[in-house]
């Protein structure tokens, strides 16, 4: 899944080790996943929750 790739992007994970965890994955399946996840956020906006203390 595309979100996995890009949460282990996030938190610094190599890509060698992504790779390691998910020997299916190419080098070329992670760029995907990065260009897709860039193209998404160039389609719009989301509305997140207001966060409230109380």
């Amino acid at each position: 899944m595309v979100s996995v790739i890009i949460d282990n992007i996030a938190a610094a994970v190599p890509r060698d080790e992504i790779r390691s965890s998910y020997p299916a994955l190419t080098p070329a399946d992670i760029d995907a996943a990065l260009a897709y996840a860039a193209e998404l956020t160039r389609e719009g906006t989301v509305d997140l929750p207001l966060e409230i203390n109380a």
